[in-house]
């Protein structure tokens, strides 16, 4: 009989909950990182013993956590838990720093976005809300930042590159933070075109798709035009919409699912899926 297994990803730390198939009684590991909120929590579709974690506070930052065994242990890639540790004894989220990238060659100036108050406000990096692990890779990851960015890893979560042509397009000044930020919550990997990936914003409405061939500069324009609803119902602008789920169907990787708000937009779209639960099949 095949396995499942549930992820987690909590106030109180992270969860890993398996059953068998008929998923009637289930063992509970946890809480993983007790007393921290868990933004995320995704196994690697290669290797479902390699697990990623957003392990964030508001009083000690941000750390990211990785699992080489399924959860039995844990380790901060690029840095020892030493040096996590500061003089006093309290821990530093500190792991895998997110720069956003301003270089000439790749990156984007980091310029402004609108804050609530309808003025521009500074980029600032405050967390990570999604981990999305390659399909070809495990050591491969994806994630998805606020204030919204995309960054990459090539080498297991010890260093990360941002994708600045998705904050750099120009639209980017016109994203706004909704009621919980500016987050970057949706990452979507085509199974069909590795150059393909689509993202979603809350709340700038971006719903783009990626060529990776060029990373600077390889994001289309937003797909979130023709989607209408209060207080915003014009259907034909690009302008920010609270995007706060994206789904892709299976059979067909092009038909895209978005949750706007309370409303739903797409065909088919009849189910969401909850923002910090994740099924494995690990038979």
């Amino acid at each position: 009989m095949s396995k499942v297994r549930v992820l987690a990803g909590t106030r109180k730390g992270a969860f890993i909950l398996t059953s068998d198939g008929a998923r009637k009684r289930w063992k509970v590991s946890g809480p993983h990182f007790a007393g921290w909120e868990i933004y995320h929590v995704k196994g690697s579709p290669v290797d479902p013993d390699r697990i990623y974690a957003s392990q964030t506070s508001g009083w000690f930052g941000q750390i990211i956590q990785r699992s080489d065994n399924g959860g039995k242990t844990w380790n901060t890639p690029g840095s020892s838990q030493e040096e996590l540790q500061s003089p006093d004894g309290m821990q530093k989220g500190e792991s895998n720093k997110f720069v956003y990238d301003t270089s000439p060659e790749t990156g984007k100036p980091l310029t402004t976005h609108q804050w609530y108050d309808g003025t521009q406000h500074p980029w600032e990096f405050k967390r990570v809300w999604h981990l999305e692990p390659s399909l070809h890779d495990p050591d491969h990851v994806y994630a998805g930042v606020e204030d919204a960015a995309l960054f990459e890893s090539k080498d297991g979560g010890k260093t990360w590159h941002e994708f600045a042509g998705l904050r750099g397009s120009d639209t980017g000044p016109k994203w706004q933070p909704g009621a919980g930020g500016m987050c970057l919550h949706t990452i979507l990997l085509d199974p069909k075109n590795p150059n393909r990936i689509s993202i979603a914003i809350s709340a700038a409405g971006s719903v783009a798709t990626m060529r990776n061939k060029n990373p600077a500069a390889s994001f289309c324009s937003s797909r979130s035009k023709g989607i209408g609803c209060s207080p915003s119902p014009n259907s034909t602008a690009s302008s920010p919409r609270y995007i706060i789920r994206l789904s892709l169907r299976q059979t067909l990787s092009a038909a895209l699912r978005q949750t706007v708000n309370s409303h739903v937009a797409g065909s088919s779209a009849r189910f969401i899926a909850p923002l910090r639960w994740n099924f494995t099949n690990v038979s």
